[in-house]
């Protein structure tokens, strides 16, 4: 039998959890397996498992499904570890919801746990479900109680149109109060309780009922769909990790410079620069940590609005983070890359302290008043 397996979020992964399940999966057929989502792929590369789980391209988790369906696969699982069962159960919902295949899909939630369930997304799985679920030592929950917890509990959207225009309403499951709230990659807000409800109007995030509105976030993150967007709250990755550092990139007579301007996109395609420039305290986070693993170091814009988005962040040795006051970082970073970087994504050049020189010099052209961090520079 062919069994793909979609691996979801980096907890599974640092649980040690993934490898178990594929593992215990190929008593059963032939496995393959792949991420779905793009926060499990530090994990992957952490864990040396990038051979055995393919991170080589990144999709959602229902893109993935998609994906083994038209290769052939004849059983897909959906592995994850949510926060909580109940964001765990709404979470594979939204996955088989969104697949065009609707394939037989069984899902593997929280193992380890108390709550830990395998969910038969398709009725005839349930019997296979059922011994997966004894031998696994979790219990079976059916889509029908998962669907009575997401009508509880309101997770889908609704919504309300008025003379004004439309309003999109969504409620959040397993919040905690004072986390973080991603949409689509950006921090738009915190909770200030556990029932927590995403206000968006005309496809414009202006309210949170239940949190506080990061208004910088909500400029970035710009119009959406509150039903399709990808919403995520606390930690992107809740584990004490020991990162693993691969040296990716050649040395050549010039240097490749990157610019950076939003966390959510794929950071991964950056590994081979020699020095990242990103726009914001979140990005600049995200990116450093990830960067961090291939010796790339970064050159951070930021206003100190910055959110705790992992359990401990790291930066290469020669990064440098400019803290500007509150709300010069978007616009030093459009100067930048209109001076600097031309408009390009990416820029050669001959030397990386000119670049820098050249970097402040901008700034102090403007009114911005700024500081100046820097990670010391190990000699080899």
């Amino acid at each position: 039998m062919k069994i793909g397996v979609v691996v979801h979020g980096p907890f599974i992964v640092d649980s040690g959890y993934a490898l178990k399940i594929i593992d215990f999966l190929k008593e059963y057929g032939e496995v393959r397996a792949r991420l779905g989502g793009t926060m499990g792929r530090t994990a992957v590369h952490d864990a040396h498992l990038e051979d055995l789980i393919d991170i080589s391209t990144k999709r959602l988790p229902s893109e993935s499904i998609d994906k083994f369906q038209e290769e052939g696969s004849e059983i897909i699982f959906l592995i994850n570890s949510g926060k909580s069962d109940v964001t765990g159960h709404a979470f594979g919902y939204k996955v088989f919801k969104k697949s065009k295949s609707k394939p037989k899909l069984i899902q593997i939630e929280r193992p380890g746990e108390v709550d830990g369930c395998v969910i038969p997304w398709r009725k005839s799985l349930r019997p296979l479900a059922g011994k997966i679920a004894t031998k696994m030592g979790l219990q079976v929950v059916t889509p029908n109680v998962v669907m009575k917890e997401i009508f509880f509990n309101g997770i889908d959207c609704n919504h309300k149109n008025s003379i004004k225009g439309s309003k999109t309403y969504r409620k959040l499951v397993g919040v905690s109060k004072d986390e973080n709230i991603f949409l689509n990659g950006i921090v738009i807000g915190r909770s200030t309780q556990e029932e927590v409800i995403l206000v968006a109007e005309d496809g414009i995030i202006n309210q949170i009922m239940g949190g506080e509105l990061k208004t910088h976030g909500v400029e970035k993150l710009g119009k959406i769909d509150l039903n399709k967007a990808i919403v995520k709250t606390g930690l992107l990755r809740r584990s004490a990790v020991d990162p693993r550092i691969v040296k990716s990139r050649e040395l050549n007579e010039k240097f490749k410079i990157a610019f950076l301007n939003h966390a959510a996109e794929d950071i991964y395609r950056l590994k081979d620069a020699d020095l990242v420039v990103t726009i914001g305290d979140d990005t600049t986070l995200v990116a450093a940590d990830i960067l961090y693993r291939f010796e790339v170091p970064i050159i951070g814009i930021t206003d100190g609005d910055v959110d705790q988005v992992v359990e401990s962040g790291f930066k290469s040795s020669g990064s440098m983070i400019v803290e500007l006051e509150s709300g010069w970082d978007d616009i030093i970073g459009e100067i930048i890359f209109s001076e600097l970087f031309n408009g390009l994504e990416f820029i050669e050049i001959d030397d990386i302290e000119t670049f820098k020189k050249e970097l402040l010099q901008l700034i102090d052209n403007t009114a911005a008043q700024y500081y100046i961090k820097e990670t010391e520079i190990v000699e080899v």
